[in-house]
């Protein structure tokens, strides 16, 4: 199977940062709580703890599922191109990335458009955060780099 590429991986660890404790969405202040890398789902709850090598593993876990969606849904791409959508798909969701003009354009070889679509997906709650705005970025330039 196809792996996220160590820019991507890189890009996906500095953006969601390493929290051993178990926090609220920045968006909604609640859920989905967060732990490790950026883990969410109905195990993670408030008070939760994790060590550092179950949020290796919860992350690996979490981008292998990414990896094999956008290995599917975006069969041709550069490995840039693969772990830009990689980290878009694991930070906004599989069903966003499937549904996106993004992958639209990127599976029509339209590439310029599609590295422009990164920088609408920096909404959360309706509101724009920074935090977002940054990430949608470095996705972008990662996806356009040869």
């Amino acid at each position: 199977m196809r792996k996220i590429n160590k820019a991507g991986l890189d890009l996906v660890r500095n953006f969601e940062g390493l929290r051993l404790k178990a926090y609220p969405d920045p968006g909604t202040g609640g859920d989905p709580w967060t732990i490790g890398y950026g883990h969410t789902g109905p195990d993670v709850h408030p008070g939760l703890v994790w060590t550092q090598d179950q949020s290796t593993d919860a992350l690996i876990a979490d981008l292998a599922t990414a990896e094999a969606f956008v290995a599917l849904k975006a069969p041709v791409c550069t490995d840039n191109q693969f772990a830009a959508l990689v980290s878009f798909a694991f930070n906004c969701g599989r069903a966003n990335l499937g549904s996106s003009s993004l992958l639209r354009f990127h599976n029509q070889k339209d590439y310029a458009a599609a590295k422009l679509q990164f920088g609408k997906w920096v909404h959360a709650a309706g509101r724009v955060l920074p935090g977002l705005v940054r990430r949608r970025a470095a996705e972008a330039a990662l996806y356009g780099a040869p």
